[in-house]
C-alpha cells in the first residue's frame, strides 16, 4: 500500500535523518563518521534508496569538514559549548552548518527549517528555539 503524498517524507529530509543516524552513532561510539557510514551503507538491503546518496555526501561532507563546522558551532553557541549539547542537537547543527556552508543548491532557510524539524521530532522541547537562532547566526555569518 503507497503512501499518500502527505504522509510521504521528503527524500531530502529522509536523507538528513539517515545522516543524523550515522553521525548520532560515530558521536557516540567516538568512531569516525565515515567508518560507521560504511557498516550502515552495508546493511541498507537493495535496491537502495534514492535518498542514500545525499546521506552519504552529507556524513562525508560533515566529516571532512568536522574541525571548521565544530568551530562555527562552538563560536556561534551562546552560552553553550559542544560537549554540553545533546548529542541529537550538535548533529543536526553539523549538518546544518555543512549545507549552509558548502552546498549552494540547498538555500539557508531550507537547511534551517529542515534542522529545526527534525529537532522538534527528535530532541527537546529547547532544541528547535536553539538551533534555529545557532543556525540563524551562522547563516548571517556566512553570508558576509
Amino acid at each position: 500500500m503507497s503512501e499518500g503524498p502527505k504522509q510521504q517524507m521528503p527524500a531530502r529530509r529522509k536523507a538528513r535523518k539517515r545522516a543524523l543516524d550515522v553521525l548520532f552513532e560515530a558521536d557516540l561510539r567516538d568512531r569516525p563518521p565515515v567508518e560507521v557510514l560504511a557498516g550502515y551503507v552495508e546493511r541498507i538491503e537493495k535496491p537502495r534508496p534514492d535518498h542514500l546518496g545525499y546521506a552519504v555526501g552529507l556524513v562525508e561532507g560533515v566529516a571532512g569538514h568536522l574541525d571548521r563546522i565544530d568551530e562555527l558551532i562552538s563560536s556561534y553557541a551562546e552560552g553553550w559549548t559542544l560537549d554540553r549539547m545533546p548529542v541529537v542537537d550538535r548533529n543536526l547543527a553539523r549538518i546544518a552548518v555543512y549545507e549552509l556552508l558548502y552546498l549552494d543548491e540547498i538555500d539557508d532557510a531550507v537547511a534551517i527549517t529542515e534542522a529545526v524539524e527534525l529537532a522538534r521530532q527528535m530532541s527537546t522541547d529547547d532544541s528547535p528555539r536553539f538551533l534555529n537562532g545557532l543556525l540563524g547566526r551562522i547563516a548571517e555569518y556566512a553570508t558576509r
